[in-house]
């Protein structure tokens, strides 16, 4: 997970996630122990502590930096015109990562945090509400954009940690096609984006382009969110 130089003055740091990142690439998280993060990153286990707080604050930086890492290959992936096909081919890019390095994914979603997500998983779901805004944009969306990603989101997480756990001589290779199509079907339109998109997915794209309505104040554009919102939910 070495991506390149670490910036100035952060190299202790950065020599201890990318090492803390090997082992759990090598052994899962049961092998991130402070000793042996220690020893592969040339550092006393109290640098460890003094950096990065304990052992979680370790493991949250190694899960961000990975995550970064998957992110920073795509960057040089342009949206298309058709945000639904975005929205399939992002449902494909996680489903992907998991696969190629189970014991991040599992890091990111599984380990529980007293009831808060890792900030990487919190990062990928932002990368996944920005690909449902622009569905809203478009017109395409059937239900309100937090229900649709959180569902997404949900199905998602729940198809890849179900490849995970099944050996790989044994994986269906149509399950996540086949789930990422009956999620897509419960949100989106076959509508083309130029098309009337009816009540539904007109209230959810003026929704996602609210904020842009700076002839509203702040009070009154909070009043017009919730009549959408109200509006999409009863129709969907």
């Amino acid at each position: 997970m070495d991506n390149g130089d670490p910036p100035a003055g952060d190299g202790t740091r950065h020599r201890i996630v990318v090492a803390a990142a090997r082992l759990l690439t090598d052994g899962g998280q049961d092998a991130v122990s402070t000793r042996a993060v220690s020893a592969a990153a040339g550092v006393q286990a109290p640098t460890i502590y003094r950096l990065f707080g304990d052992k979680q604050g370790l493991l949250d930086a190694v899960a961000t930096h990975g995550f970064t890492a998957y992110l920073a290959d795509k960057t040089g992936i342009e949206p298309t015109d058709d945000p639904v096909e975005d929205l399939r081919a992002g449902w494909d890019s996680h489903v992907g990562l998991g696969l190629a390095d189970p014991a991040l994914y599992t890091l990111m979603y599984v380990r529980p945090r007293a009831g808060a997500s890792s900030p990487a998983a919190a990062a990928a779901f932002a990368v996944l509400a920005g690909h449902i805004r622009r569905v809203a944009e478009a017109g395409r969306l059937r239900v309100p954009e937090d229900r649709a990603a959180a569902l997404v989101h949900a199905a998602g997480c729940g198809t890849t940690l179900t490849l995970i756990a099944t050996p790989e001589s044994h994986r269906d290779p149509a399950l996540s096609h086949t789930a990422r199509d009956a999620v897509l079907d419960a949100i989106v339109t076959d509508a083309p984006v130029a098309a009337a998109p009816g009540v539904v997915g007109a209230a959810a794209a003026l929704r996602a382009l609210l904020p842009q309505a700076d002839a509203l104040t702040a009070p009154e554009r909070g009043l017009m969110t919730e009549w959408l919102d109200r509006i999409a939910d009863r129709a969907g």
